[in-house]
C-alpha cells in the first residue's frame, strides 16, 4: 500500500444485474461503514455493467475522486466476468498465468470429488505487479494494485468472501497506515416532525460542527440525524459526546432512541418497566401499529390486542363508537377516535389504549377532510384522554407508515408524561 494515508475512497460495484430492478449492491454499504469506521470518507459510489470499457471509464472518474478505489464484482470464472482483466488494461500492466494457483484450484476441485472446469483457469490469471489478496472462502483471489498514485483494491462479489478479504488483509492495514484515526457515528431518531421541522432547530449548530458531517434522513413518520466525528478513538468519542450533547440540548425530548433503538421497541420498554397493558384501535392503518409492536420479542407482557374496524359497523359494534357520533362527525372525527380509544381500553381492560381512523387514500379526501386527514386518541385508565388530528402527505402506504409511526411517538410522550406536541 501507498504510505500516506488516504482519506477518501471511491468503490465501484461491478455487474450488470446491478443495473437491473433484481439485485442491489449491497457491498457498498458494507465497505461504506467499515471504511468510516477506519477514519476514511467514501466520495464516490457507483454500479457499472459488466463491460471492460465502461468498467475502465469508471476508474478513471473513480481515480480522479479519491486515491484509494475499492472494486467488488467480476471476478468468477465465466466470460461475462471481466474485471482482472479490464483492471490490468486500465493500471498498464499484463496478465501473468500463476501455475501454483492454477494446480492448487485443480487439487482443491479434485478434493471435492470434481474436476476443475475449464473456465475456472482464468482466475489464476494475476496482475503483474499486484499484491494478491487470498481467499480463503473462493477460488477468486483478490488484488491490490497501483496506477499513478492511486489505489486500487480488487475484491470478490460474493458477500462471505468479499468481507473475508477485506476484514483480514485490507482493513488492518488502513489502521495501521491511518496511525490511529478513527470515525464515531451516533444517529439521533426523532417521530413525529417533519424533516423541514428538524432542520430548523438544529441548522444554528452546523456552524460550531462545520469540521465535521451531519446528516438529516428523513422516512415516512421519522427523521434521523447523523453525528460523525474523527480522530484518535479517545478524541472521536469525547468529540461526537460533545456534538450529541449539542444536538440534544436543541432537541430535547424530541428525541426517542439514538442508533438502533427502533421507536416500537422504545414504547414496549416504557410500557413494560411501568407495568402498563396496551391495547389499539385501528382504521386507516389496518393493524400496521399492532404489527410494529409485536414484532418485539416479548411484547405479550404488555400487548393486549386490536380491533382492526374499517368499517362503521364495526366501530359501532366492537368499540362502542355511538351511531349519532358517526352521523354527526364522520368516522373520521376526533370524536369517533376518542369513543374508539375508549371502547378499546374498555373492551381488554387495557391500562392505556390508542386509536387511529383517517384517510389514506387515495380516494375519500373532501375539501374539509383531504386525503392524509387523520385523527389519533389515547385513552388512560385514569379516564384522561389525548387528542390530535395531523395532515399527512404521500401515497396510501407513506400515509399508513407515518400514521402508525406518529401513533407510537403520541403514546412514547403520554407514557413520559411529555403528551404536548413538538
Amino acid at each position: 500500500m501507498t504510505a500516506a494515508p488516504p482519506r477518501s475512497a471511491a468503490i465501484v460495484a461491478i455487474g450488470t444485474e446491478m443495473l437491473g430492478p433484481l439485485r442491489q449492491d449491497t457491498n457498498s454499504l458494507w465497505l461504506s461503514a467499515r471504511l468510516e469506521e477506519a477514519g476514511i470518507r467514501v466520495v464516490r459510489k457507483s454500479v457499472v455493467g459488466d463491460d471492460p470499457a465502461a468498467l475502465r471509464d469508471e476508474l478513471d472518474r473513480a481515480a480522479s475522486a479519491a486515491p484509494l478505489v475499492f472494486t467488488t464484482g467480476g471476478l468468477g470464472p465465466t466470460a461475462d466476468d471481466v474485471t482482472v482483466a479490464a483492471v490490468a488494461e486500465w493500471a498498464g500492466a499484463p496478465l501473468r498465468r500463476n501455475e501454483a494457483f492454477l494446480q492448487a484450484m485443480r487439487e482443491r476441485f479434485e478434493k471435492r470429488g470434481f474436476p476443475m472446469p475449464e473456465c475456472n483457469a482464468k482466475q489464476a490469471d494475476f496482475i503483474v505487479g499486484a499484491d494478491v489478496l487470498a481467499n480463503p472462502k473462493g477460488t477468486a483471489p483478490g488484488f491490490r494494485a497501483r496506477k499513478d498514485g492511486v489505489e486500487i483494491v480488487i475484491l470478490p462479489g460474493v458477500p462471505s468472501e468479499m468481507k473475508e478479504i477485506f476484514e483480514t488483509l485490507v482493513l488492518p492495514v488502513l489502521r495501521e497506515r491511518a496511525g490511529g484515526t478513527i470515525a464515531r457515528r451516533r444517529v439521533l431518531r426523532i417521530a413525529g416532525m417533519g424533516e423541514s421541522a428538524v432542520e430548523q432547530l438544529v441548522a444554528p449548530l452546523y456552524e460550531k460542527w462545520s469540521e465535521d458531517p451531519v446528516t438529516i434522513l428523513a422516512s415516512p413518520g421519522e427523521v434521523q440525524l447523523h453525528l460523525v466525528a474523527r480522530g484518535t478513538p479517545d478524541e472521536a468519542e469525547r468529540r461526537l459526546a460533545e456534538m450529541e450533547a449539542d444536538f440534544r440540548k436543541v432537541l430535547g425530548d424530541r428525541v426517542f432512541g439514538q442508533d438502533g433503538d427502533d421507536l416500537a421497541v422504545v414504547v414496549g420498554r416504557l410500557l413494560k418497566e411501568s407495568r402498563r397493558s396496551i391495547a389499539l384501535a385501528e382504521s386507516c392503518s389496518g393493524g400496521l401499529v399492532s404489527t410494529l409492536l409485536t414484532d418485539v420479542p416479548g411484547s405479550s407482557d404488555y400487548f393486549l390486542g386490536s380491533v382492526v374496524s374499517y368499517a362503521n359497523s364495526a366501530k359501532e359494534q366492537l368499540l362502542g363508537v355511538a351511531e349519532d357520533t358517526l352521523r354527526a362527525h364522520g368516522a373520521v372525527s376526533a370524536p369517533a377516535a376518542r369513543e374508539m380509544a375508549v371502547g378499546a381500553r374498555e373492551r381488554f381492560d387495557a391500562d392505556v389504549a390508542v386509536s387511529i381512523t383517517g384517510i389514506a387514500g387515495p380516494d375519500g379526501g373532501t375539501p374539509e377532510k383531504p386525503v392524509g386527514t387523520v385523527f389519533f386518541a389515547i385513552a388512560t385508565r385514569d379516564g384522561s384522554l389525548v387528542e390530535r388530528r395531523r395532515q399527512l402527505f404521500g401515497d396510501r402506504a407513506v400515509i399508513r407508515r407515518t400514521s402508525a409511526l406518529h401513533a407510537l411517538e403520541l403514546l412514547r410522550r403520554t407514557l413520559t408524561g411529555k403528551a404536548e406536541a413538538p
